[in-house]
């Protein structure tokens, strides 16, 4: 589908997506097992970033024992607005897609569980009376990112791969294997720190022909 087919079946605005998150929590606040609404990510702290292509990341919080029916069943998140589609991704979350385009990506926890799970700081849209404000930040952080010696070998690692692939006709896993290589150059030289190293390996990502050029093979 063309982007411009996208807009003309969807309309979804920034506000569109702070709309449904305040339905949501409403929805959920008429349940006495719902407990919060954490959102993530560009609807989370990161608004700065949110836009008419951003889904909603959140967690919902619920009381002990209810998890598996909030689960199982997605009436709690069709009652914000109907769905489309959806399906389970995770022992804990699904992704979903709304009549109206909204995509939504999702999890559900007892309060408890948090302080087992990496997770980035969010933001309460709602909480019930007792929900600690703190459960807004991990207790445990997310992994830290790999250093520039783990960056380089996955990229000549997937590069070497993805070419012996090529070489035997298996063009779909040579195109999947040379995209890891490049997302891992791209991770390397968006990180000053990291971009020397790079550089410096640069006929292993070039070949001698492309010296002078920004990784072609890439």
């Amino acid at each position: 589908m063309l982007e411009s087919d996208m807009q003309a079946t969807w309309t979804i605005t920034s506000q569109v997506l702070t709309d449904r998150l305040a339905a949501l929590a409403q929805a959920l606040a008429a349940r006495n097992d719902a407990l919060a609404l954490l959102a993530l990510g560009s609807v989370g702290r990161e608004t700065a970033r949110l836009d008419a292509w951003s889904d909603l990341d959140f967690f919902v919080l619920v009381a002990d024992g209810a998890k598996t029916r909030y689960l199982t069943q997605l009436d709690w998140l069709a009652d914000a607005y109907p769905l489309a589609w959806h399906f389970q991704n995770t022992a804990d979350g699904h992704k979903a897609l709304m009549a109206d385009g909204v995509f939504c990506e999702f999890a559900v926890f007892e309060t408890h569980e948090l302080s087992h799970i990496p997770y980035a700081p969010g933001r309460f849209v709602w909480r019930r009376h007792g929900v600690e404000e703190s459960l807004a930040s991990p207790r445990q952080n997310l992994p830290a990112k790999h250093d520039a010696s783990w960056l380089l070998g996955e990229a000549l690692s997937n590069l070497m791969v993805g070419l012996q692939r090529h070489a035997r006709g298996e063009r779909l896993a040579a195109r999947c294997l040379t995209r890891r290589a490049r997302s891992a150059t791209h991770s390397m030289w968006s990180d000053e720190s990291k971009r020397a190293v790079l550089w410096r390996h640069r006929p292993c990502l070039c070949g001698p022909e492309g010296m002078n050029t920004p990784f072609p093979l890439l």
